[in-house]
Formats: structure tokens, C-alpha cells, sequence
């Protein structure tokens, strides 16, 4: 079968489940753009190629598969430098494809060249593997081996160039065969570790899941959910800022912030771990609410990645392969011998609702601006029950982990990196992996917000159903926050503050967007519910009170101590 290498490409994507890409076209690639959308592809041109690696990211964590960018040749790619480094601190598996020069070009010996530079040594540790197509028949080899890299042990980002000599040669192949054939898929842990785990399962009084980021980036929730039952345990959240697996919203707890999540890990006496590094977040698994009761705690851990086994923290039973594949195990080993909750259960389920119930009443509200607090009751509150939410900012996020009254089942927010701005990109690539079927809201500062706003263009383009609830002090609220608690309150802030005179709401309508301003708490449910009435993507301003925006974020000590090792 003759074929492009360029068309290629795009066979060996789609063997993978692969299509839809992101990027700006340039003459280098125009062919591959256009063949993709012969073949029925979402090709999505954003504003900037780093809001590209970032819708990409957003539809790996939503579909559960590698996900494809492409920038052009030099500037293209530095300018996707951010999101390539923030994939890999997220373990998000990104492929990036850049454009290059011809090699006659790049290995001249000149000064002055245009739109060059040698992007794949400058990549290198950014991704886990960095690699170029220099010869048409390496194409299928190459590309496998990225998405086997970005797929195997602990995934993340790949770099692959093409110079642009290469892309429209012909290759004689046969058609592209499906992934088990060049990549390992669906590990299975061994016999021997998981009836040794379900052995410790059934002998625990307390046990409890501990549930990451990578159970809902890997489209497993079900899959727990069936595990959760079987165990009859306490959900706890490696952040606040994690989804909820349908059916377990009441007993999901976040750790740190929830009173009943502290309680549940305090008493006990075995730790589930699933799709989680045991991060700072979490103090590894071993620090302040993990001290008391540990030498009582047996630890299970499924990881993909058997160099990770032990590093964070010792663990008891490593349960080694695809949580995909290990958690069916479980739930198999388990089915006939399911648990009996613990008599703590109901009263923390009772606890945590009464807690949610007592932040959404006691919330300062009445004032204008807005308190943030009071923002987020509201705002989550309206947040439509099937909707995907998407966080950004930092005293708002804050703010949200605390006071959201909505438990939704898909969350994109980047929790490693905290990489500001990538709200409104994950947005419109979560859009674009959902079809555009459910709605989407973004809570976000306006700080952050003001990073990619010109994607509003690409989500009113797309005809999102999106709505940005923004957050508006005029200022970087957290960093404020830290000037006062530095130097005092009436320090000098310098680079925190900008123009009061700012409208989000009409740039919304700039941009094609429905625009809403508010300035009282009663204002936002109804301003959301016109702006998802209207049929367009949409922002809402909400001005907020910058003394408590800086000064009162909830839970603000206790965040503190994720940075375990130092200052910051």
C-alpha cells in the first residue's frame, strides 16, 4: 500500500484510537492537516501552540487514550515548551510532533538561519523519549516506539520531528496493526500478590482507597467503583481538586480538607492505593495524618511503573500493572467475600454532608464585591449535574476546594504542575473529547483566566457549551496574600496589581462569547443560567472582595504543609 509518510502518521493514530489534533497548520504539515480531516478527524487550530498541548492533555485525561499536537518548526514549538513540561509533571502521555528544517538546511555550517533551532536536545528532558523521522521507513517504527514510551510505567509526554524533507515521501506498507502487537496492554498483576491482597482486604476492621488523579485519566472509575463496594470503605481523594466516581459521591472524601477523610486515614488499618504517586499532597503516605496508627497500616499500591514501588514510601503488597486491568483482579478475588462497613462509616457520610451543608449556609454573603467563598457556593451550585468541570487560578481554586457544593464526576486541574492558565484550553479540549454533548464549566481567577483568553475565539468557534465563571480582584489574590503575611499589611505589593478598568465580560463579547457582570452573590445562579441559555460560550465577571480574596482562603495551613521538604 503506497502511501505519505504524512498519511501514515496519521494510520498509525488511529490504530491507537487517536482522532483528533491540535495545533496551528504551517506549510510544513498543510498536507497533514488536510488529509486528517478527509479522514474524519477533529482538527482544532487554537491561538497559541501551548494552548494546544493543552487541549491535547485535556483529551488524554478524558478519553483515557494518548492524545496529538503538532507546532511548527521553532517558534511553534517553543511556544509549546509550557504544556510539554507540564505533561510530564502530570503524567499526562502527549504526543508532540514538531516540524523541522530540512536536514541539508541544519547540518550546514551557517549563522542566520531562519526559524531554527535544534528543538530535540532542548526537549530532551522535558519528555520521555525525543526522537526524529529522519528517513521515510522509520516512520511506523518511530511512532510506535513514542506511544510505547508514553504509554508504559508511569506515562507522559513524547517529542517526535519531522524535517520537512520527509513528510510528503511514499512508503509501501501494510495497514497499521492494532497496539497488543508492539506495546504491552492491559498488565495484569500476578496471582500470587493479588489473592495475598484481597487475603489483607478481608482481614482489615478499617480499611481505605486511596484514589488519584490516575483512576479518572485512565476512564476506571467503574471499575473502582465495583472495588468500593466490595470493600464497603471510605473514599478518600488524593487533593481537592479530584473528580467523584459515580456512586460513591457520599462516601468520597478530600484528604486534608475533610474532617472525615482525616478520621478514616487516622483509624485505618489498610491503605488501598490506586492511580496515585503518594505525592506531597498526600505527605507521601507517611507524614502528619498518616503518623498515627502507621505501624498498624498495611499498604497496597497498583502501580504501573515497577520503579516507583517503595520510593514515596515502604509498601506491603505492590500489586504491579495497568490499574485497568489489576482492579478487575481485585474485584474477581473479592466478589465472594464482600465486606460489612465498618460502624464509622455512616456517621463520617453524616458528618461531611452536615459539613458541606454548614459551608454553603455560613459563607459570608451579602456583600458587594462578592466574597469568594460565597462565589463558589453559588457557582457549584449551579454547575449542571452531568457537566465536566475545569478549575484554574490559585486563591480560587483554593477557595473551591473547600466550598463547592457539587460533586462532579469529570475534574480536569492540573494538581503537580500548578501551571496557571491551562483552564481555558483543558476547557475546550474536554469539549472537544466530549463532543460538545455535556456542559462545561470553568472556575478560574482572573488572573489566570487572562493567560489563553483568546481561545474564547477557538471555544465560541467550536460552539461549546462552556461557561467561565471568573473570579475578578484585579490582582494575583494568592500572591497578594503573601505579601501581607511577609511584610505586613500595608507593604509595598509590587507586580500584583493591574487595571480596575478590565471587563471580562465585554471581552467575552468581543470574541463571538455571551457576556454576564456581576457584583452581588444572588446575581450569579441566575447570570449562569442565562449564560447556558444562550447557546454560546460565555463568561461571567464576578467582582470579588480582594481583602477576603487575599487574606481569607480556607484551609490555607493545611495546604501549606504539601510542600513538605521546604519553604515552597
Amino acid at each position: 500500500m503506497a502511501v505519505k509518510v504524512y498519511e501514515r502518521i496519521l494510520q498509525l493514530f488511529e490504530a491507537e484510537g487517536i482522532n483528533t489534533i491540535f495545533g496551528i497548520p504551517d506549510p510544513n504539515f498543510v498536507h497533514l492537516f488536510h488529509h486528517a480531516e478527509e479522514r474524519g478527524w477533529n482538527v482544532v487550530a487554537p491561538h497559541h501552540e501551548e494552548a494546544a498541548g493543552f487541549m491535547a492533555e485535556a483529551v488524554s485525561r478524558m478519553t483515557g487514550k494518548p492524545a496529538v499536537c503538532i507546532g511548527t518548526l521553532g517558534p511553534g514549538m517553543a511556544n509549546m515548551a509550557g504544556a510539554m513540561m507540564c505533561a510530564k509533571v502530570e503524567n499526562s502521555p502527549v504526543v508532540f510532533l514538531g516540524g523541522q528544517r530540512a536536514r541539508i538546511t541544519e547540518q550546514r555550517v551557517r549563522r542566520g538561519r531562519i526559524q531554527f533551532v535544534k528543538q530535540s536536545e532542548l526537549f530532551e528532558p522535558s519528555v520521555k523519549y525525543a526522537a526524529s523521522i529522519e528517513y521515510a521507513d522509520q516512520t511506523d517504527e518511530i511512532i510506535r516506539e513514542g506511544l510505547r514510551k508514553a504509554l508504559s510505567g508511569t506515562p507522559g509526554p513524547v517529542y517526535i520531528e519531522y524535517p520537512s524533507h520527509v513528510i510528503q515521501e511514499e512508503l509501501d506498507v501494510p495497514p497499521a496493526v492494532p497496539p497488543e502487537t508492539y506495546r504491552l496492554v492491559g498488565q495484569t498483576a500476578g496471582p500470587d500478590k493479588i489473592a495475598e491482597a484481597a487475603a489483607a482486604v478481608r482481614a482489615a476492621k478499617q480499611p481505605i482507597l486511596l484514589i488519584g488523579h490516575g483512576v479518572h485519566t485512565a476512564r476506571a472509575g467503574e471499575q473502582v467503583r465495583q472495588l468500593a463496594d466490595l470493600m464497603a470503605c471510605p473514599v478518600v481523594q488524593t487533593s481537592g481538586g479530584t473528580s467523584y466516581i459515580e456512586g460513591l459521591e457520599d462516601r468520597t472524601w478530600s484528604y486534608g480538607f475533610s474532617p472525615s477523610a482525616v478520621e478514616a486515614v487516622v483509624q485505618s488499618d489498610l491503605c488501598l492505593a490506586i492511580g496515585t504517586e503518594l505525592g506531597e499532597p498526600v505527605h507521601y503516605g507517611r507524614g502528619r495524618h498518616w503518623l498515627e496508627n502507621a505501624a498498624a497500616r498495611t499498604w497496597i499500591l497498583v502501580e504501573q511503573d515497577p520503579s516507583a514501588i517503595g520510593v514515596n514510601r515502604p509498601i506491603d503488597i505492590p500489586l504491579v500493572g495497568d490499574l485497568r486491568a489489576v482492579v478487575p483482579q481485585l474485584v474477581e478475588a473479592l466478589a465472594d467475600t464482600p465486606r460489612t462497613p465498618s460502624p464509622e462509616l455512616a456517621g463520617w457520610i453524616e458528618q461531611d454532608a452536615a459539613r458541606l451543608a454548614e459551608l454553603a449556609e455560613t459563607a459570608p454573603s451579602g456583600g458587594s464585591p462578592v466574597h469568594p467563598a460565597r462565589l463558589v457556593v453559588e457557582a457549584t451550585k449551579a454547575f449542571p449535574t452531568d457537566g465536566i468541570m475545569i478549575r484554574d487560578g490559585g486563591a480560587t481554586t483554593i477557595f473551591g476546594w473547600t466550598y463547592s457544593q457539587a460533586k462532579p464526576h469529570d475534574v480536569l486541574w492540573n494538581q503537580n504542575f500548578g501551571h496557571l492558565g491551562t483552564g481555558l484550553p483543558y476547557a475546550v479540549g474536554a469539549g472537544v473529547a466530549d463532543g460538545g454533548a455535556r456542559p462545561l464549566m470553568l472556575i478560574t481567577g482572573d488572573s489566570s483566566f487572562l493567560f489563553q483568553i483568546a481561545e474564547l475565539e477557538t471555544a465560541a468557534r467550536l460552539n461549546l457549551p462552556l461557561v467561565c465563571v471568573v473570579a475578578v480582584d484585579y490582582a494575583w489574590g494568592l500572591e497578594v496574600g503573601v505579601y501581607k503575611r511577609t511584610f505586613g499589611q500595608d507593604a509595598r505589593m509590587p507586580g500584583v496589581h493591574w487595571s480596575t478598568g478590565t471587563r471580562l465580560d465585554k471581552v467575552a463579547e468581543g470574541f463571538g462569547c455571551h457576556g454576564e457582570y456581576v457584583e452581588r452573590d444572588a446575581d450569579i445562579a441566575p447570570a449562569i443560567k442565562r449564560a447556558y441559555a444562550s447557546g454560546k460560550t460565555a463568561v461571567v465577571h464576578v467582582a470579588v472582595d480582594p481583602k477576603a480574596n487575599s487574606e481569607e482562603m480556607p484551609n490555607y495551613a493545611e495546604f501549606r504543609t504539601w510542600y513538605a521538604e521546604g519553604m515552597q
